[in-house]
């Protein structure tokens, strides 16, 4: 079964997940677009209180001196590109949240390969707590005959590999989303070729699951969730471990990216080599690809479905040191540590069904551009 056809068990599971004790409270300005702002303008980060509350300082874009005239032209875009939330944070406060159609702020969405974000960061903490070394063989976590390869060849790939999609297996299978051993088998040598293979990245869960010998989604709740006062749940469909949350968690985890894995003077991830090398070039195969982290203003970059190298930078209207999490039915989570820019975008397929960056990248920042340039 292909990914795209999880879609109507991603809707279902969704809305159980939406009904589950940790969601957010709703709020009485879902569709608000701007709640009232603090004044005078702030220009330190700020951090959303951690309990369950509806608290969340904000900016008007009059006090940032953005252009209001442009924000019908951005609203236009997101409606007719299905989008169900966006959301902007300048220094870590909300200067728009928009919800469209029945989507509300304590909805749950699919994170979809935006998730691999969240996995990325686990697996550093994890290294930092000494549970892995990310140059370990993969095979030292999930045992032998996790593949079909001989244990020579299993030996060989690392986590490191899984990170930056360079295990060498073979992604001319039926299902690259599978995670059977018969569906792992040998094609390339590992760190010789890039290839976006999401069975090997799923993998990871089990990896972290076992090396801390604990489950994947308490390990994930003790040292990122609650920390930082996200809500959500991993979910598996099919082969896949997604995420789902609100659009205000995710607004979090990026706040906590923005401040290098930092909240309010507790350290989430203290391993700073660990979230720069996360964050920046992690192969010389894909420039534009960190570890599970897609990366803005490189020279080329390579997409997923493809094994074309393309000129030029990812999301050439986006600022060159955007990074993101990228999934599929554009799923967005920008950051932008030169603007202090947190944007958010959950919904459907603004066009194609793509695992990760699209045409939508570009023309949303088109449209951000507009507005924030003054």
């Amino acid at each position: 079964m292909k990914f795209s056809q999880y879609f109507s068990l991603i809707i279902l599971s969704t809305i159980l997940v939406s009904c589950s004790s940790d969601s957010e409270p709703s709020s009485e300005a879902d569709k608000s677009e701007t709640p009232p702002a603090v004044s005078p303008i702030p220009t330190e980060t700020y951090f959303p209180p951690i309990s369950r509350t509806d608290e969340w300082e904000t900016l008007t874009m009059e006090s940032l001196g953005w252009n209001e005239d442009e924000v019908s032209n951005l609203y236009f875009f997101l409606e007719n590109n299905n989008t169900d939330a966006f959301i902007i944070l300048k220094d870590g406060r909300i200067v728009i949240e928009k919800y469209f159609g029945d989507f509300k702020s304590d909805d749950n969405h699919a994170w979809n390969s935006a998730g691999k974000n969240l996995t990325s960061m686990l697996t550093g903490i994890a290294q930092e707590e000494n549970y892995l070394n990310i140059t370990d063989p993969t095979s030292s976590y999930l045992g032998e005959g996790w593949s079909t390869m001989p244990i020579e060849q299993e030996l060989n790939i690392t986590i490191e590999n899984q990170l930056t999609m360079t295990t060498g297996l073979d992604y001319t299978v039926d299902d690259i989303f599978c995670t059977d051993p018969e569906c792992l088998t040998y094609l390339n040598d590992p760190s010789t070729f890039w290839y976006y293979h999401n069975g090997p990245y799923t993998l990871l869960d089990d990896v972290i699951a076992n090396a801390t010998e604990t489950d994947f989604n308490a390990y994930f709740s003790e040292k990122i969730k609650e920390p930082i006062g996200m809500q959500g749940l991993f979910i598996k469909v099919g082969y896949n471990n997604v995420f789902f949350s609100t659009a205000r968690s995710m607004a979090r985890f990026g706040i906590l990216n923005l401040n290098e894995g930092n909240w309010n003077g507790t350290s989430i991830l203290s391993d700073q080599s660990y979230f720069n090398a996360m964050t920046n070039t992690s192969q010389n195969l894909n420039p534009a690809y960190g570890y599970l982290y897609w990366l803005n203003g490189k020279n080329t970059y390579r997409l997923p479905s493809s094994e074309t190298e393309y000129t030029g930078s990812l999301i050439p209207n986006a600022p060159d040191d955007l990074y993101a999490g990228l999934g599929l039915n554009d799923q967005k989570l920008y950051m932008v540590p030169s603007l202090d820019l947190v944007v958010v975008r959950m919904g459907g397929a603004s066009n194609e069904e793509l695992l990760g960056p699209s045409s939508f990248d570009n023309e949303l920042w088109e449209l951000i551009n507009a507005l924030i340039e003054n």
